[in-house]
Order: structure tokens, then sequence, then C-alpha cells
């Protein structure tokens, strides 16, 4: 079985007001499932995240997964509408390390 590389997940945009995030605020995705943050999570955040982190972790190329931006790191955005709640939504970078 292959080993799962670790993931970086980086705040690079934010649309409206996040009341968690900051651009630049980071975590990351260890072995494959854990999640590594010394600051609170957003669970819209992890629901953006979940149906790619696996793939991933394992190595799947973000093209592959319609996923990549230019330099070619994964790019996902939170699921809080902003538009309609006055929230924030982020836009994250998810590269493997």
């Amino acid at each position: 079985m292959a080993i799962a590389r670790d993931l970086y997940v980086a705040v690079v945009e934010i649309q409206g007001h996040c009341p968690v995030y900051q651009r630049g605020d980071a975590f990351r995705i260890v072995a494959g499932y854990q999640l590594v943050s010394e600051r609170p999570l957003c669970f819209h955040a992890l629901q953006a995240l979940n149906p790619y982190y696996v793939a991933l972790s394992r190595g799947i190329a973000p093209r592959e997964l319609g996923l990549a931006g230019a330099d070619g790191a994964a790019y996902v955005q939170c699921l809080d509408p902003q538009r309609f709640t006055h929230g924030g939504t982020v836009v994250f970078r998810i590269v493997g390390e």
C-alpha cells in the first residue's frame, strides 16, 4: 500500500468576510487523514476539501480532478454562499509536501 503524502492547505483569497480565516492561514492533512492545525478550523472549509483530500494525498494530479490552477496546485472554495449570507467564501490552495 502506498504511503499517503501530506497536504498543505493555505487560504489564498477571501470574498466577503470570513469570521474564521485570514489570508495566509494554513493547516495540514498528514498521513492521508489527520488534521493538524494551530487554530480552529471551519466545517464549511472541510466540506469543500472532503471530496478531494484522499485522491490528492495519494498523488492524483490536481488537473486530473479538475482542480488545477496555473501553478499546478489544487484549488477549492468553501461552501458559504457569501452573496446571500454576508459571510465569506474562502479559496484554499492545496499542495503535497
